[in-house]
């Protein structure tokens, strides 16, 4: 009898590991399938999509796409939400609404509200669940329930090589430089100079690069050494154990 339950345990573990590689090989090809890209749009029909550019399966809302311009080699996170307008089948005229450059990244679960226009710079990186809106509630009337007033709009402008940590919430009206860096979490508004790195809610500025004196506060930690030209990723493991030890 103990035989028998070994040959039908043996039996069944083999069934499903045949079952779990067919069920990751078709979540494979539906992820291939289901993502978007200039070649294979889908249903979505967005002003412009470049080359290179992939929208990865499932999309999360998208509507407005004949306002939205996506540039060339761009990474758009599962679960995404983009969407030009207030709402669905509106006419909002004759310019882009919503501009990403060439080479932005939006990690997974992010949003990107445009209301009125939103630009974010070419080579901007931003990881998951990061929330950037052209749209805020307005709480003016004491009497009426918050979202049922009309929200307030304002531009957003997000400047190329910033990079935008983990949730991090970019507000209406906000003007972000070329090359900040916006910490995990913070919360930002208004205008951030180049090379500032802002943190907290709302975001304040925590250090700045000046040509003369470098980064102020000076930076904690060494600048990463650049991989010299030809070395393997089993000579950086070997050197790595090698300092280990």
């Amino acid at each position: 009898m103990p035989e028998k339950r070994n040959t039908f345990s043996s039996l069944s573990a083999w069934r499903r590991r045949v079952l779990a590689r067919a069920v990751h090989r078709g979540m494979r090809w539906v992820q291939e399938a289901g993502a978007v890209t200039a070649e294979q749009p889908g249903e979505l029909r967005f002003r412009r999509i470049g080359p290179g550019t992939r929208l990865a399966f499932p999309q999360g809302t998208v509507f407005g796409e004949a306002w939205i311009e996506l540039g060339d080699h761009c990474i758009i996170g599962e679960q995404v939400t983009l969407t030009a307008g207030m709402m669905p089948d509106l006419d909002l005229g004759p310019d882009p609404i919503l501009t990403l450059g060439n080479g932005v990244v939006l990690g997974r679960g992010s949003h990107v509200i445009a209301d009125t226009t939103v630009t974010i710079g070419s080579d901007t990186y931003c990881g998951p669940y990061v929330y950037i809106t052209s749209t805020n509630h307005s709480y003016d009337d004491p009497h009426t329930p918050v979202g049922k007033q009309w929200p307030r709009a304002e531009p957003v402008e997000i400047g190329p090589g910033c990079w935008l940590g983990t949730g991090a919430v970019i507000l209406p009206g906000a003007r972000l430089g070329r090359n900040v860096v916006v910490a995990a979490g913070a919360v930002v508004r208004g205008e951030v100079p180049d090379h500032a790195v802002v943190a907290g809610a709302p975001a304040r500025i925590v250090r700045s690069w000046d040509p003369e004196t470098g980064w102020q506060p000076p930076l904690r930690t060494p600048a990463p050494v650049p991989i010299a030209e030809g070395v393997t990723p089993e000579q950086l493991v070997a050197l790595a154990e090698l300092e280990e030890r």
